[in-house]
């Protein structure tokens, strides 16, 4: 349970509780509370700190790239390998159906538990993990198939033997390239954001973002531990960072920002899911339209202008 959810919390508690009492004054109770607890959820999801949004992007029960994948495709055939490594199990990626339209597909996942999470190496991508994703990418332009890419990563992997395998080139070597790839390529933005990590995955036509998701060039405990020198202070860091989704929009950052449940994905991830499905064909839609040359010079110019009017 989030910290600031904890009176919601007490008051669904007590609504079992006269529920289970079955008799006309618990009844006539029980639809008060539940007045007062809507006008509460109201008010809590309403004012919201940019920290408690941070906790719910992290809520463990949050939908992840795999559970998106799931939930949106019709068929999924997943693909592997970089063909020069290994298989980075941080980066899911393959051909998917949705809504009857064929999409390339790459993925973060962080996993759900420990065994997973540790498979799944917490969401980092390797250098294998970017160098799959641009084999995926390359793939999808040589058969004019669209690009969906969900973003959910605390950071690229920071171990030697990823410096060591060329992180920083491969990460540089995919904004080179995607910035270059002649099909259509959406973004979204499903959980966490940090750093070269997201971005490795990122250039785009267009770029979505769910409701408590961020985008960031650091984690706040990260930022706090180099500003403070105290990363107890991520609440401020939060804050400071101005990572989420309407600051994104006004700095141009992002494109659409998709709506979650009332309190986060994790209260109701079919519609979440349904959402995001709606925001990646719609997208689609309108990108398909527009000519390859002049939609290689949109996107280009679009991470071009990011900045310009701060």
């Amino acid at each position: 349970m989030l910290q600031h959810e904890k009176k919601i919390h007490e008051y669904e508690q007590t609504i079992l509780k006269l529920k289970e009492q079955m008799n006309e004054e618990a009844a006539v109770e029980v639809e008060m509370l539940q007045k007062r607890l809507a006008e509460l959820k109201e008010r809590v999801y309403s004012e919201l700190s940019p920290w408690e949004k941070v906790t719910i992007c992290r809520h463990p029960k949050r939908p992840h790239s795999i559970d998106y994948i799931e939930a949106i495709t019709d068929e999924f055939f997943e693909l592997s390998g970089d063909r020069y490594f290994k298989d980075d199990k941080a980066i899911i990626g393959g051909l998917g159906i949705i809504g009857g339209k064929k999409f390339m597909i790459i993925g973060q996942e962080k996993g759900f538990d420990t065994e997973s999470r540790i498979y799944r190496n917490f969401g980092m991508t390797s250098p294998d993990g970017y160098r799959k994703a641009l084999r995926l990418l390359e793939l999808a332009e040589k058969f004019e198939v669209p690009v969906l890419c969900l973003i959910d990563t605390p950071g690229a992997y920071p171990g030697l033997d990823a410096e060591e395998r060329g992180q920083g080139r491969a990460i540089a070597d995919n904004l080179f390239k995607m910035s270059r790839i002649k099909t259509p390529i959406i973004a979204v933005i499903i959980g966490e954001g940090c750093s070269g990590g997201a971005l490795g995955i990122g250039i785009a036509d267009t770029i979505g973002i769910l409701e408590h998701a961020y985008y960031s060039v650091i984690s706040p405990e990260g930022c706090a531990s180099i500003l403070w020198k105290d990363s107890t202070k991520n609440a401020d860091a939060a804050k400071a960072l101005r990572m989420h989704a309407q600051d994104l929009i006004d700095f141009k950052m992002v494109d659409i920002v998709i709506k979650e449940p009332q309190g986060g994905a994790h209260h109701d991830p079919a519609l979440t899911c349904q959402n995001l499905k709606e925001f990646v064909l719609t997208e689609v839609s309108k990108l398909e339209n527009i000519p390859v040359d002049e939609l290689i010079e949109l996107r280009y110019q679009k991470f071009r202008k990011i900045g310009k009017e701060l």
